[in-house]
């Protein structure tokens, strides 16, 4: 899947729907490529809560899924005005402090229900923080993630074995 097709796809896509864009720019962000719409009407095109924007990126990977000779492992996003940069952003941000709140605190804390690439982000942007692990938890719409407290210093050490009596 090239990303010329791609973006000759949303550039025609974007004609038919009647939408006019200044740029169309294509940028590699965390081994995505990134689609980035510039445009005065990025309200019709993200619509309320992303919901526009979330349906457009689906439709342009249905279309080319399962396409003969395309590589299904091409992984792309399609975001306007730098939308979907900030959501992003703005997630990684909120799971830190949530992620200190467990620690300092030392207790679980549960996220607000999300959709599995927002999950995806979360798990990615914690795991390498010491003393919390995420998971998610829940099923279809209320599936969310929980960031647990794994214990530090003040947590008892596990037993590794059995201890020799004489």
């Amino acid at each position: 899947m090239g990303k010329d097709n791609i973006e000759q796809t949303l550039k025609e896509l974007l004609q038919k729907m009647g939408i006019e864009f200044t740029e169309l720019s294509v940028s590699e962000v965390a081994g995505h490529t990134v689609f980035t719409i510039h445009t005065k009407d990025s309200g019709v095109l993200i619509g309320s809560s992303g919901d526009t924007l979330s349906a457009l990126n689906h439709l342009v990977k249905k279309m080319f899924e399962g396409k003969e000779g395309e590589d299904d492992s091409f992984r792309f996003v399609i975001d306007v005005n730098g939308y979907h940069m900030k959501h992003i952003k703005n997630l990684e941000t909120q799971a830190k402090i949530l992620a200190e709140r467990a620690r300092t605190f030392k207790y679980d804390v549960d996220m607000s229900p999300m959709s599995a690439y927002d999950r995806l982000i979360v798990h990615s942007s914690l795991q390498d923080l010491p003393e919390v692990k995420t998971e998610s938890q829940g099923e279809g719409a209320l599936r969310h993630i929980v960031i647990k407290y794994v214990g530090g210093v003040d947590a008892p050490a596990p037993v590794t074995e059995s201890p020799v009596i004489d």
